[in-house]
This record gives structure tokens, sequence and C-alpha cells, in this order.
């Protein structure tokens, strides 16, 4: 059986430095907030080339931060609507609500099943403050538009980068730099992915960085001295040690998905089976290649039968969920389609030759 995500061959080749560093980790006998989440925050800034990157938790609560931040500024107030794009993962829109904020959905583009920038105007109202641009699968969304039109309505950016590390468009600058803040989910099966739960927020934003760093340590700058109403959300220190260990690998992983990924455009050639939108570029580090089809449970079966195992991204469209209940009303047929049709197929960096031609020539015989 082809995996479709072997993450204990992927974590394989840093074993050593794994155990070398805990050793390390349990001899300084400091735990939360020390050497090694300052050196991740610093070092992956630089990546990302912002001035700040707040270590968090995880992911959903980089961006909950992110929002809860603003409010505490004023730049944002509770009651602003956020656009979203409504083929998002869920916790893109949760993070909008748990702020206390009100999503609003906008159709994604068939071909890059990214946010269509075209659509978005028409849902811009009095009450509309930033928009949550995702980029979905690793593929940036449409920054160049999205940026013009927040820059023409006074709205804030702010990026879903969770699957996009080490993204970047054509005049080189990396996803976490491409708005007013960004969050970075660090969940194992990422491209740069930790051994459990953490995240990050990115920003070249002094006040936000402050902000951030205060509300995820119960809102305190201060042992004992509290600010602001903070939660506790911070990037553990084990796991910053981890991802400091993975991070100088980052590119050259990125470079062997989207050597695989244009192996299966040039050669998968199924007429039922759409392949995604790529030109090439930079902009797309495939966390996912994702297909579609309208035979999905069918090719989801011949391939398991076949020995490849595949996953859904995602079965359920978010406004179809019970948690969504007052979204029930909506009708989003592009986002529709997609949640019906998607079928996600093995990519990653420890895939060999023999895997990736297995996969395609199966492809080609469904």
């Amino acid at each position: 059986m082809i995996p479709f995500l072997d993450l204990h061959k992927v974590n394989l080749p840093y074993n050593e430095a794994f155990l070398h560093k805990t050793k390390s980790f349990l001899d300084k006998g400091w735990y939360i907030l020390g050497d090694e989440v300052k050196i991740f925050e610093r070092d992956f800034a630089e990546y990302c080339g912002t001035n700040y990157c707040i270590g968090t938790a995880n992911g959903l609560d980089a961006l909950v931060l992110i929002f809860k931040a603003y409010i505490t500024l004023g730049k944002l107030k509770k009651g602003d609507e956020v656009i979203v794009p409504a083929n998002t993962y869920i916790a893109s829109i949760l993070a909008v609500l748990q702020a206390d904020l009100v999503p609003v959905p906008v159709e994604p583009k068939i071909g890059t099943l990214n946010i269509d920038p075209d659509l978005i105007s028409e849902k811009i109202t009095s009450k509309t403050a930033a928009i949550l641009a995702v980029h979905l699968y690793g593929q940036l969304a449409d920054m160049d538009a999205i940026n013009n039109i927040a820059k023409q309505n006074g709205l804030l950016v702010i990026e879903d980068a969770a699957q996009a590390h080490g993204a970047e468009n054509t005049e080189g600058f990396k996803a976490g730099n491409l708005s007013d803040a960004a969050g970075f989910s660090f969940y194992p099966s990422k491209n740069l992915g930790a051994l459990g739960d953490a995240g990050a927020v990115t920003t070249n934003d002094p006040e936000l960085a402050k902000m951030v760093a205060s509300l995820r340590n119960y809102g305190s700058e201060k042992r004992y001295y509290n600010d602001y109403i903070g939660c506790n959300s911070r990037l553990d220190e084990l796991q910053a040690a981890f991802l400091n260990i993975k991070l100088p690998n980052l590119d050259a992983e990125n470079l062997q998905r989207k050597i695989i990924a244009n192996q299966y455009l040039s050669a998968i050639q199924n007429s039922k089976i759409t392949l995604p939108e790529y030109n090439g570029g930079s902009h797309h580090v495939f966390h996912l290649f994702v297909i579609m089809t309208e035979d999905r449970e069918q090719l989801k079966q011949f391939l398991y039968e076949n020995g490849i195992e595949t996953q859904i991204h995602y079965p359920v469209a978010p406004h179809h969920q019970k948690a969504m209940d007052g979204w029930k009303s909506f009708s989003f047929p592009i986002t529709e389609k997609i949640h019906r049709e998607v079928l996600s197929i093995p990519i990653s960096p420890v895939m060999n030759d023999e895997e990736t031609a297995f996969v395609i020539q199966t492809l080609n015989r469904y």
C-alpha cells in the first residue's frame, strides 16, 4: 500500500537530531518560552521575510489571536464582517467566530480553488473590516488583487497560511509576508510539521506583534501582571526545538513536492479526472495534490483496491456543517461541486519515483 502520507518516514531522517535535542531540552530544565522558541521565532520570521514571528499553540489560535489583537488595538470591533472563502477548512471560519466577528463567505475559482477576487467587492458592506485570504492546499491566493481591493476599501488583510509554508509570489515575497498578518499551523502533516500541535503569527506590525505575544500569555507582558484578557496559547518549547531542526530543509522538501506534482501534471491523462491548475511557479508548494472527479467514491475505492491510499480535503462544505446551522440556507454551487469532487492523492518529500509512477499508471487505467 502506498500511504497517503507516511509521517514516520518523513521524520525518520531527523530522529537522531530529535533525540539529541530532547536530551538538551531535558538537561536545560526550561520548558516554557525558552531559547528554542526564541530561536524559532527569529528564524521563521527571517525565513518568511517578516519583522516578527510569535509562536502559538496551534494554527487556529494563531488566527484567533490576530483577530483578538486587532480588536484590543481598536482596529477591529466585535460584530465586524470578515470576508472568507466559502470552501475553506472550517478552522478559518471558526477563528473569525471565536473572535466575535462575522464571517462572510465568498465563492472560489474552480481552477485555483482559492477565493475569487472578482466576487469579493459585491460582498463588501459598511460592516466589512477585513479579508481572510486562505492559501488552500499550498497555493497562494491572488494576493495582488486581494490587497488592491483591501486598499481601496480600507480593509485589513490576514493570511491563513496554514498549508503554504514557503510559497512565494513572483516578486519573491513568501506566504506570511503578503498581508497585515498571517497565521501558520505546524500540525504534523504540514510541509513544515512539528511532532504535535504548534502554530505561529507573522507580521511586520510591531504593535500587533506585541499584542499577540501578550494575549498568548494570559494578556501579560510581566509575570503576574495582566493588562488584557488573554489566554494560554504558547508555542511548546520542545515542538519549537523540533521545528528548528526541520526548518533548514523546508525549501528542499517543497522542491521535491513540486517535482512529484510536475510528474503528475505531465503524465496523468484521464478524461474523468481534472488536475489542479499550476503554471510551474513558486506560488504553490503542494501541501496537497488535489484532483477532481465526478466519480469520487468509485475512484477512491479503485485506488484503494490497487494499493493507493487517498483522502478527501474536505468532504463537507462549511455551510453544510451542523455547527454552521445558520448557514444551511446558503447556496454556493462552486463550493458544493468542489467538496463533492475533490480527492487528494499521495504527495510527500519521501515518495520515490516508483511510487509516483505507479500512482500515475493506476489513475490512467481508471
